[in-house]
């Protein structure tokens, strides 16, 4: 290692201190309770009528896509926009049904945005293949012997 300069710097050879790239994933125990699943909005309680709604609907999606481990992130947050204007959408709709008073230019910008959301997630269902790989065969005729 370089000595130390007298006005207290590091002298020129010394190496630069790592940094971990702005992008570069972090370690499973270093993430937040969002990303390892444990909540699914932070600083919440899971258990209020709307945020079990908004649960509802994020993963009756993701399991119309193949399951949420199929998803790549970008479509994840897309699902979860999706989830949250659907449970504002149906906040309005209760109000209206209550004979309340709306703001249709509201719902139907809600309206509009979750046709886009819509499209850009995908309205068709997506099989999950649960046919077992050629390994997973090979293993269940082994135990058979």
């Amino acid at each position: 290692m370089a000595s130390n300069s007298s006005n207290g710097r590091r002298a020129a050879t010394a190496s630069p201190p790592r940094q971990r790239g702005a992008l570069t994933p972090r370690s499973l125990s270093n993430r937040s309770r969002v990303s390892n699943g444990k909540e699914i909005l932070p600083g919440i309680d899971q258990r209020s009528q709307v945020a079990r709604r908004y649960h509802d609907i994020a993963s009756a999606i993701a399991v119309d896509q193949g399951g949420a481990d199929r998803l790549s992130e970008t479509r994840l947050q897309l699902v979860r926009r999706f989830a949250a204007a659907a449970v504002l959408a149906e906040q309005l709709e209760a109000r209206l049904a209550n004979g309340e008073q709306i703001n249709i230019t509201e719902h139907a910008h809600l309206s509009s945005t979750l046709c886009r959301l819509a499209m850009r997630i995908g309205i068709n269902r997506v099989a999950k293949n649960v046919t077992p790989s050629l390994s997973e065969i090979l293993r269940e005729g082994q135990r058979d012997l």
